[in-house]
């Protein structure tokens, strides 16, 4: 790619073949802006030798802190308090820009402080939610294990009660911000009884017992530390168990609003991998025109700009049913399902439009390709959330 592809290409305005902006309110199209800006200027030239290095951009994430939208959509404790469509504003933005940082900002305020926010008591909230939306204190969200992944609900690590304090024994795995955090939820199981617990961790990097090692040769998503958890007796003090929590339906809670954020990220990244190849076909010239002149370039092209559209139009929705009160388990597992996989097919066909120069991270396409990889996989895997959607559509469980 020409220098000057490059420059126009890492200013995207952002594509909207349907006219979705004009049903935004100004304060949401202001605060995109807000965020599109952040991005050019301090994530696409920055990001890509963390990616290369698979090295956490430390210098980018702290500059979080110049948006307004730590906490998400947590209300109070000096937290955002976005709505519903705001916060899938701000996925969608970061995940054009690089889904490191979207799964960081997802991990921290989604997961962590949402886990907080929606399950913890009015004590709790006060005491972690208003450091972590100063970005003092990272958060982390410790539910996968190595031999649970799909088949969260059976999580096999255990806690027993020992006077104030609660012992946690197990394993979790591909934990993003781990050793970076100084809030860390584990979610375990009474060895007893089989209730569930989410355990608050301050300082992980400090607690006896607890050992936590950053995993190596990812192909995606390289810039996120995620880590595999070992708790050998860890003692957690009983204050540090969330109030609210005593089934798995509690923890799916925060699982819903896990999927209808990666969704969101899913359309982003779908969204920049085509603008990047659009910008590429009208300026890389072959047999004496540009690429785009080309039927075969078109088609993809136009493949590409319908999943966009499609999976924006299915993400506004999605955030408009939240916002009615009418969110379901199968309709965000739609989402999740239907943009994850899009987002594959999209990312590959801007690729293939770039040819060889979309093999190098330096266009951007590379990453978001291997990326969209990451997306499909987590928050559930695209094949769980497809037999959520079953089973809400024949009420028969084909998988539990």
């Amino acid at each position: 790619m020409t220098d000057n592809v490059m420059e126009q290409s890492e200013q995207l305005t952002g594509f909207d073949y349907y006219k979705m902006d004009a049903f935004l309110p100004d304060s949401h199209k202001e605060l995109r802006g807000q965020i599109r800006g952040w991005v050019n200027e301090v994530v696409l030239p920055n990001i890509n030798p963390y990616w290369e290095r698979a090295e956490f951009p430390y210098e980018i994430a702290m500059r979080m802190k110049e948006l307004p939208i730590l906490g998400g959509l947590i209300r109070g404790y000096e937290s955002a308090g976005l709505d519903p469509m705001a916060m899938g504003i701000v996925g969608y933005e970061l995940a054009r820009g690089d889904g490191s940082i979207g799964t960081f900002y997802g991990v921290h305020s989604g997961l962590a402080m949402g886990s907080i926010g929606l399950l913890g008591s009015n004590d709790q909230r006060e005491r972690w939610l208003p450091s972590m939306a100063r970005l003092e204190k990272i958060g982390a969200f410790g539910l996968t294990e190595p031999e649970r992944g799909s088949a969260a609900v059976d999580i096999q690590s255990t806690f027993r009660r020992d006077g104030a304090e609660y012992i946690l024994n197990g394993a979790k795995r591909w934990i993003g911000n781990a050793t970076i955090s100084g809030i860390l939820i584990i979610w375990a199981r009474d060895e007893v009884t089989g209730e569930f617990g989410g355990f608050v961790i301050e300082d992980p990097q400090t607690v006896e017992g607890l050992t936590m090692t950053n995993i190596q040769g990812k192909i995606g998503k390289r810039a996120i530390l995620n880590a595999d958890i070992v708790l050998e007796n860890v003692r957690v003090p009983s204050d540090n168990r969330l109030e609210k929590v005593k089934t798995f339906k509690d923890i799916g809670k925060v699982l819903v609003m896990g999927r209808t954020g990666v969704a969101w990220e899913a359309a982003g990244a779908a969204s920049a991998a085509f603008e990047y190849a659009l910008e590429y076909a009208k300026n890389r010239v072959q047999f004496g025109k540009p690429i785009a002149g080309f039927q075969l370039i078109q088609q993809k092209l136009v493949e590409m700009a319908t999943e966009v559209t499609l999976m924006q139009l299915q993400c506004f929705q999605l955030s408009n049913l939240m916002i009615a009160g009418q969110l379901t388990d199968g309709i965000a597992a739609m989402a999740k399902y239907n943009c994850a996989r899009k987002a594959r097919q999209v990312c590959l066909l801007a690729r293939e439009t770039m040819g060889g120069n979309g093999l190098l991270i330096e266009n951007h396409v590379a990453r978001l390709l291997t990326d969209a990889e990451v997306i499909y996989t987590y928050e559930g895997s695209n094949e769980i959330n497809m037999l959520i959607v079953g089973r809400d559509l024949t009420g028969i469980s084909a998988f539990v």
